[in-house]
């Protein structure tokens, strides 16, 4: 089988992690890109790369690529998405994927247009234990899915710098944190959800700080997420039916869970390795590049599309937007 040549795009903190997945499951990494060749040359050195660039463009230009790994913040992935395609790049890009569901689209158009693979680094799209669960779920082990819970709060230091409070980057807790909540939560609903009702309170700079979010779909399936940047919370879903739930704590990089069952009975899950979230999102990626058979079944686009328009919904309901990043097109 052949082996792909993967690149990373901006050898920020999370690359270093991902770096390290890409050889544990591929042996070697060809290239990478960032705006400081010296940047790119310290990051090549140290994880034996063969090529470093100093330019996005120039890097996606190398023909011998086949495969790009985006890690830079979420504010500028549409650009850097579209020009991987452009050069005939597949893509797996860091959540969250893109800003708006109109990104995504034009996305999905050009990416069937060349026959290209794009995927979102989203751990809970590839983690097995996630897999295992639907497994059991579509099983009828817990009955019908009544309602999803879903909860995370990472208290940020207060400080108006950060991006995680910055406007113009796409800052506020829906995109940094909610993006794991949305996605498991469109995970476990058997449909989309066709009812939103939400409720935010706004940071100083005008991110949203924290959030309630009520969903609901055609087949009266519900869930409740709740979001806070400033104070702490629990990373817990509980995905109850009518014989029983599950409940995973620290569910973005999970490898266990908890079946309650309605008569107390106790039974747990467990599957896969937390510690390798990222390599289950190369090998992944790496079978959807390689085996075409599976490239549909392994790529999780639909669910990323839906989780982009509950975003889409609830900014709108929230007034925010993000002005330049969120209008850019290529």
């Amino acid at each position: 089988m052949k082996k792909l040549n993967w690149a990373i795009l901006g050898p920020g903190l999370i690359a270093k992690d991902f770096a390290s997945a890409i050889l544990e499951a591929n042996g070697e990494i060809y290239a990478v890109g960032s705006r400081s060749y010296d940047r790119a040359l310290d990051f090549a050195k140290k994880y034996d790369i063969s090529k470093a660039y100093g330019d996005y463009e120039e890097m996606l230009r190398d023909e011998l690529i086949d495969v790009v790994y985006i890690s830079t913040p979420h504010s500028n992935h549409y650009e850097y998405i579209m020009m991987a395609l452009k050069y005939n790049k597949h893509v797996i890009c860091e959540k969250a994927i893109v800003l708006n569901r109109k990104q995504l689209d034009n996305i999905i158009v050009l990416a069937r247009k060349k026959n290209l693979v794009v995927a979102e680094a989203m751990t809970i799209f590839h983690m097995p234990l996630f897999k295992e669960l639907k497994r059991i779920v579509g099983q009828g082990k817990i009955g019908d899915i009544k309602m999803i819970n879903v909860s995370f709060g990472s208290c940020k230091e207060y400080d108006v710098t950060n991006r995680f409070f910055n406007k113009e980057l796409a800052g506020g807790a829906l995109f940094d944190i909610g993006s794991y909540a949305l996605s498991i939560t469109r995970l476990f609903l058997s449909v989309e959800p066709n009812e939103i009702i939400s409720t935010v309170k706004k940071f100083e700079t005008g991110v949203d700080e924290q959030s309630g979010i009520i969903l609901k779909n055609e087949k009266d399936e519900m869930a409740v997420v709740t979001l806070a940047m400033r104070s702490k919370l629990p990373k817990r879903t509980v995905i109850a039916g009518d014989l029983g739930y599950i409940t995973i704590d620290d569910y973005p990089r999970a490898d266990e869970a908890v079946i309650t069952y309605i008569d107390g009975r106790l039974e747990k899950i467990k599957y896969g390795d937390k510690s390798k979230a990222l390599l289950y999102e190369v090998e992944d990626m790496n079978e959807s590049v390689l085996n075409t058979d599976r490239a549909e079944e392994l790529n999780s686009l639909t669910l990323s599309k839906d989780v982009l328009t509950i975003m889409d919904e609830v900014r709108k309901q929230w007034d925010i937007s993000y002005g330049k990043a969120e209008e850019a097109e290529v």
